[in-house]
């Protein structure tokens, strides 16, 4: 893809709204490579809630139930889920209504084992159409969620689905003549002939991700095989899923949420002040704001997952005396890593995943140990707690192999590479976030590869945008030329450009035949348009 410029035009106070180092160069008249050298923590604006937030550490750690098949024969596990309208208790006394799936935020796990397929039947009882995507899930594509195949409500009067790029400006629509359109119900089928590895599930309807999966359309899918199972990880009530997420809150108690449209029905897009992405005010785990989890003086498995729409962190597991304890990464978006890599820090993006294990055995029973963002400030610094609760026998442990089915793709294996701009521009009149300089168009295919061939890609970024490729999984080769970061390790399938940077990957586009996508994760700006076609032939 050739980058054209076209964020020419744009007034300044616009672009003072974008947030980061572009509003730090439209103000100051800093040079580029001056302005993204500072990298800022993190690139959007904050909302503040409107009633009395709870004390840290009070509220329990919810883990969310996992959900029982309808059926187990003929070698599938079917389930089914309902997507409707419901009420929680997320803050202490105070309801929240929320979009769910089975009337719970998160949504139920759904717990698979690779090489059997799952179907899952999604019936919509939400105002708005809707579409189910499982993320880092090799689906066919079929069942892969594409933005416009969109399961309408009953009732829903609209002709053919049409996507409508948001802007301050408006709307402005595109019809795709592609779009496999159905009513009220869908199956999605999903073979996971893929490595075992934590997924997730949540909505990705055009030009409306971002406020459905703030509102609560998000729930975990795990994947698992006999040769994890034989390792020997902490497991069963000592291993832990953790979705992490920060929202804002009204003062009816409702998600506050910057939409043009609060009906999410025909105006797409934020109010200025959010173009670069909304952050929020409460850290939630696992729908609980800052919670705590009592364990044993023994080993846990982490099951990270940042689904903030634009919050980045950086965390960091400190006890009471200020000492950190090591975060042990052990796998990455899309599974175990070769052998483990330890942390101090741990940097995630929105959509990226992290296992990690961490030891609380030398902590005293009744110590408490703080899971930090370095990258917040006040509230949002502080994510959850564990408080030791008694000491345990403990016959986990830590193997130095951990798989041995890793890729191991060279450059030279590579028959082509090439390049994209993740950058801030012009679209119809508005703002928008472009690919390459281009609005994401559903009639247009970006990218034609054949299936089976390796590419190297290297996309250079203005402020964080964390990129997503649908089907496949890749490794990072480089960061603006030099090594890979620590936490680059792995095959992931989701990757975090920080400001000015360039990053290189290599993936081989194997699976299945058909459209994809890749896209910039932070919510915001793939409802901007920050999203190209993948086409698999």
């Amino acid at each position: 893809m050739r980058e054209r410029d076209e964020g020419r035009g744009m007034s300044r106070r616009r672009m003072l709204g974008i947030g980061g180092a572009l509003g730090l160069m439209a103000a100051t008249g800093m040079s580029a490579s001056a302005a993204l050298a500072r990298r800022p923590p993190t690139t959007g604006a904050q909302l503040r809630s409107a009633v009395p937030l709870p004390p840290p550490f009070q509220v329990p750690l919810p883990i969310p139930a996992v959900l029982k098949p309808v059926s187990t024969s003929g070698g599938t596990d079917r389930y089914e889920i309902t997507q409707r309208e419901a009420s929680a208790e997320i803050l202490p006394g105070v309801r929240t209504p929320l979009w769910t799936y089975e009337g719970a935020f998160p949504g139920p796990t759904i717990e698979s084992r690779r090489g059997r397929p799952v179907t899952v039947t999604h019936r919509n009882e939400l105002p708005v159409p809707t579409v189910v995507h499982l993320h880092g899930g090799r689906t066919p594509a079929a069942s892969d969620g594409y933005p416009t195949d969109l399961v309408l409500p009953d009732g829903w009067q609209e002709a053919a689905p049409h996507t409508g790029h948001g802007s301050a400006q408006g709307a402005h629509g595109m019809h795709d003549p592609r779009a496999v359109v159905t009513k009220l119900t869908r199956d999605y089928t999903f073979p996971l002939d893929q490595r075992p590895a934590l997924l997730w599930y949540h909505d990705h309807r055009m030009d409306f991700t971002a406020p459905a999966i703030w509102r609560g359309l998000a729930g975990l899918q795990i994947v698992r095989d006999d040769a994890e199972d034989d390792l020997g990880l902490p497991a069963g009530p000592r291993e832990l899923p953790l979705m992490i997420a920060d929202r804002a809150f009204a003062a009816d108690g409702g998600l506050d949420y910057p939409s043009l449209d609060p009906t999410l029905r025909e105006r797409p897009g934020v109010h200025e002040p959010y173009l670069a992405g909304v952050l929020g005010d409460v850290i939630l785990v696992n729908g609980a704001p800052w919670p705590v989890h009592e364990v044993d003086a023994a080993r846990y498995r982490l099951r990270i997952l940042n689904a903030s729409n634009a919050r980045h962190y950086e965390l960091e597991a400190v006890s009471d005396e200020g000492r950190r304890l090591d975060l042990v990464q052990i796998g990455a978006d899309q599974g175990l890593l070769a052998a483990p890599v330890t942390h101090r820090l741990l940097p995630v993006a929105p959509a990226e995943r992290y296992d990690v294990i961490i030891d609380f055995s030398g902590v005293p029973v009744g110590g408490l140990v703080r899971m930090v963002n370095r990258l917040g400030s006040g509230r949002t610094r502080e994510v959850m707690a564990f408080r030791i609760a008694r000491r345990a026998s403990d016959g986990s442990r830590i193997p130095l192999a951990l798989s041995t089915d890793l890729p191991a793709w060279r450059r030279s294996d590579a028959v082509r590479v090439r390049e994209f701009a993740f950058r801030v521009g012009q679209m119809h009149g508005g703002h928008g976030w472009l690919i390459s300089g281009l609005p994401f168009d559903p009639a247009r295919a970006d990218v034609t590869t054949h299936l089976g061939d390796v590419e190297i890609w290297r996309m250079v970024a203005d402020v964080h945008h964390p990129v997503h490729l649908h089907l496949v999984g890749f490794r990072v080769l480089s960061r603006s030329g030099r090594p890979p970061l620590p936490h680059d390790v792995g095959l992931k399938d989701t990757v975090s450009l920080r400001p000015g940077e360039g990053v290189e990957i290599i993936t081989r586009f194997d699976g299945y035949r058909g459209r994809y996508l890749f896209h910039c994760h932070n919510a915001e700006h793939e409802d901007m348009a920050m999203m190209a076609n993948l086409e698999i032939i």
